[in-house]
């Protein structure tokens, strides 16, 4: 069996400990690396889903001290921080200093107590190390791919589910520490539904426990608004796309068509003609021998009148008469490009 104060060491030289001293950012706040984003682990050395870290002043017996979930500290996070069923805790932040931590199985058992602790991070007083450009880390609203279709700590899934606060019953996330996406995804996108309907303000409708629809990304490929802040590229078109391509969020296209006879490459079928054939008739002059009046000697030519007749020519085919034959199913056909899946997430 390890020794706790050998596993909090452990922790603190790990190299997942790098996790959080990413994480920091040029403000006056850290972390305290090996209790964030990592697994955690009870006595016998098993992982403690369900624990729990008392984030702790220095130098005091049991009073809290404010931990948040962004490095700007406006995110207040729960105290105690409990871990996930992966025995996960969450992103935490607290100000640069010291801090005393206190670790706990999910029923209360100590499994670490420290005070002093340093917190790591990049501003004055908090470790040392240069400070990090936040634009070079993911911000929430932030899309990203994954091989992989579970839950990724700090990341929702874009499945059209819904987010919101601890009490809101959301189906995605239900936790406070989404507020910043929640509050961001209210601004960006006001066609995003609002379970409840929209409130004056995101902060309002967070507070009132409302869901927020996530955009829904399910069997869709991810393509850029037309403008994108320039003109128009008319690149997507409504007419094409089936939606307004300048619109975030908007959805358009399809698996499969169905030709229109328009829409068909201009054509021609061969087709059969049938003919029944007919005759003429007519009334000759043979052998008179009239001499006078209106008759015509014999043996003269005189002219005579062949009465008009239909030929009776028709196009014939297997559908009948004055039709060509039929051709093609009149089925969908596919217009999926070449796709391999994955899981689209958004920063939290």
């Amino acid at each position: 069996m390890l020794d706790p104060l050998k596993r909090a060491a452990m922790r603190l030289v790990g190299l997942t400990g790098v996790l959080g001293l990413l994480a920091s950012n040029a403000l006056a706040a850290g972390t305290v690396p090996g209790f964030n984003l990592t697994p955690q682990f009870d006595l016998t050395g098993k992982a403690a889903p369900g624990c729990r870290l008392f984030v702790i002043q220095a130098g005091t017996v049991a009073t809290p001290q404010n931990a948040y979930s962004d490095s700007g500290l406006t995110q207040l996070l729960p105290n105690p921080l409990t871990c996930d069923a992966g025995a996960r805790l969450p992103q935490w932040f607290v100000s640069d200093g010291l801090i005393k931590l206190r670790l706990t199985t999910s029923t209360g058992a100590q499994i670490f107590i420290g005070d002093n602790l340093l917190v790591v991070g990049p501003s004055g007083g908090g470790g040392g190390g240069g400070t990090i450009d936040p634009t070079t880390i993911f911000q929430t609203g932030a899309f990203m791919q994954f091989y992989g279709t579970g839950i990724l700590t700090g990341w929702v899934r874009c499945n059209g589910r819904t987010i919101g606060n601890a009490t809101s019953g959301a189906t995605e996330r239900s936790n406070n520490d989404v507020q910043a996406l929640f509050q961001y995804l209210w601004f960006a996108d006001p066609n995003l539904t609002i379970v409840g309907g929209r409130g004056a303000s995101a902060s309002a409708d967070w507070a009132n426990s409302k869901q927020l629809t996530l955009p829904d990304c399910r069997g869709r490929v991810v393509a850029n608004v037309d403008d994108m802040g320039s003109s128009v590229a008319g690149r997507l078109t409504s007419s094409y796309f089936g939606a307004t391509a300048t619109t975030l969020g908007a959805v358009g296209g399809s698996e499969s068509q169905t030709l229109t006879i328009a829409q068909m490459p201009s054509h021609f079928h061969s087709a059969g003609i049938s003919d029944p054939g007919h005759t003429h008739s007519h009334n000759a002059i043979t052998g008179s021998t009239t001499t006078g009046g209106g008759g015509f000697p014999a043996g003269s030519n005189g002219a005579a009148t062949i009465s008009a007749a239909v030929t009776g020519v028709r196009v014939n085919s297997s559908n009948g008469l004055d039709t060509t034959y039929s051709t093609g199913g009149g089925g969908a056909h596919p217009i999926v490009q070449p796709t391999i899946l994955a899981t689209t997430y958004i920063k939290m």
